[in-house]
């Protein structure tokens, strides 16, 4: 299986997770303000404080992001590009969101693709201090009780990531068993996942979220993508008993790589390590 050497030693637990409570709604996001307060008002209407949430057709602007580059030091595997800021309003076609927080405060780590106001089509990483929603557009989303996504420095990658910490209940009001996880680098997507959920006797379970990186691409359709740096939105996934009675992962995404290629579709089980990190939300299902 492909493998990046990152910078620093690998931990010996490879999926960082807590167990959580969770439950799925949609709100719409207001016009005139960040995407940051935005999301974080949605949430906090619901009695949450983190979660993951997804999107398809929005407005943003101003917008600003950063794509996939390669690292010009030893000091990371990979990196990313200067900072875009394009004019008028980006029509989002997708994308995929986790809200915890960062030095204290709220925070998210936001990926997608989108068409800018000249027609250019566009996708990376979402710059949380520089974009604002331009339109009301509705999110789905899934907010999380008893665990927060929180950045913190990664020794292996060199990079301030967020992953699931312990946090206080809020007493929102929940529907469903969740774990948040973050996966952590050089180990196959879905094979991951289905390890983590037969550990666990999770027979069936639904992604929401879902923001990381893989090595490159490989999709059930035959599309490949050879660029090693990625950034990732998950845009439906689920882990259930394929046609053997065994556990598989169907993991549906799109993404953008440095050189600017957009890819989209289902990847191939046992062929898409993590680059960086993913982090998703897995609500159990029955």
């Amino acid at each position: 299986m492909r493998s990046i050497k990152q910078p620093g030693a690998p931990v010996a637990e490879r999926i960082q997770w807590l167990e959580a409570r969770g439950r799925a709604f949609s709100f719409t996001l207001q016009a005139g303000l960040p995407l940051l307060e935005a999301a974080r008002r949605g949430f906090a209407a619901e009695g949450f404080a983190a979660g993951v949430l997804s999107f398809e057709h929005g407005a943003l602007g101003p917008f600003g992001y950063v794509m996939p580059a390669l690292s010009k030091t030893n000091e990371n595997a990979a990196f990313y590009s200067e900072t875009y800021r394009p004019g008028g309003v980006t029509r989002t076609r997708l994308g995929s969101m986790t809200l915890g927080t960062r030095d204290g405060a709220p925070f998210f780590h936001c990926h997608g693709l989108w068409t800018e106001a000249d027609g250019r089509a566009s996708g990376g990483h979402m710059l949380a201090d520089e974009t604002d929603v331009a339109e009301p557009f509705e999110v789905e989303a899934f907010g999380i009780d008893g665990a927060m996504f929180t950045a913190e420095p990664d020794p292996e990658t060199n990079f301030k990531l967020f992953g699931p910490v312990a946090a206080a209940r809020t007493g929102a009001r929940t529907t469903s068993r969740a774990f948040a996880l973050r996966l952590r680098p050089n180990q196959d997507f879905a094979c991951c996942l289905e390890e983590f959920c037969r550990e666990r006797g999770i027979a069936r379970a639904k992604i929401h979220g879902g923001v990381g990186s893989t090595i490159g691409a490989r999709f059930t359709h035959g599309g490949v993508t050879e660029p090693f740096a990625t950034e990732l939105a998950i845009t439906a996934g689920a882990i259930a008993p394929g046609g053997a009675g065994v556990l598989e992962a169907a993991l549906d995404v799109a993404l953008i790589d440095y050189t600017g290629g957009i890819a989209e579709g289902r990847l191939i089980r046992g062929d898409n390590p993590v680059l960086m990190t993913m982090e998703l939300v897995l609500e159990v299902i029955g």
